[in-house]
């Protein structure tokens, strides 16, 4: 991982953390289950965002080093895990 894409992640991590936080505590102090569930809609907005910050990573760094080796069994594997993780299944 790029060390700038691990600065913006951790980063985002701590933002999440935050609002994880915050919803405990909102759950805790019995506030209107709405508002609770629009803060966890954010905090799952966040993880997307987060997740395609890191995918994007993955394929700029990993996926096209594979790409550019003579390894076709390394190009087979990175393209099968970006298949599978996009698809939701586990490889």
């Amino acid at each position: 991982m790029k060390t700038q894409t691990r600065d913006a992640a951790a980063k985002r991590l701590a933002r999440i953390e935050g609002q994880v936080r915050g919803v405990a505590k909102m759950v805790a102090d019995d506030r209107y289950c709405i508002d609770i569930v629009r803060q966890v809609q954010a905090i799952k907005a966040a993880l997307i965002g987060l997740e395609g910050l890191i995918l994007d990573d993955h394929i700029a760094t990993c996926v096209d080093h594979a790409l550019k080796d003579d390894d076709m069994d390394a190009r087979r594997e990175k393209v099968e895990e970006l298949v599978a993780v996009l698809g939701g299944r586990k490889k």
